[in-house]
């Protein structure tokens, strides 16, 4: 007789169960889209925080070589000694020259069209323009109210 009233009150029932699934599903439909939504803009600042990085290197190898790489040197320049330039002190990055946090390579310019030196991340559809997390992210351009 104890071993059949023990069954019976042993597990949870189906309608319990489905209940806990309910709840648990309307807090994921809550909670989601927020966490969501600010992935796009952590991948942003990600990149400008990059950007920052890559300038202060760029001006490490300027005050050591008494030039910014060029155009055709790239960001590269950073790691490796292009040809036929003194005073190289580097590396300048610890590791390799980042990609963007959407994959794509930065784009560096020397002279730059509004500096020194452009650096350009177009953003998660890697293309010129857009707006949200599309939009580009530059380097001379104040970003922080964006």
């Amino acid at each position: 007789m104890r071993l059949t009233q023990l069954r019976e009150q042993d597990g949870f029932t189906l309608i319990e169960l489905l209940i806990v699934m309910i709840i648990l599903g309307l807090l994921a439909a809550l909670v989601g889209p927020r966490m969501f939504g600010k992935v796009g803009s952590s991948r942003q600042k990600a990149a400008k925080a990059q950007i920052s990085l890559l300038e202060t290197a760029l001006d490490t190898y300027r005050l050591d070589t008494g030039t910014y790489p060029s155009t055709e040197q790239g960001l590269q320049a950073l790691r490796t000694k292009p040809d036929g330039v003194k005073n190289w002190d580097g590396p300048y990055l610890p590791k390799d020259v980042p990609k963007d946090p959407w994959g794509h390579p930065y784009i560096y310019k020397c002279p730059g069209e509004h500096g020194d030196y452009d650096i350009i991340s177009y953003g998660a559809d890697g293309v010129e323009g857009g707006e949200g997390e599309n939009a580009d992210i530059v380097n001379w351009e104040d970003n922080k109210g964006k």
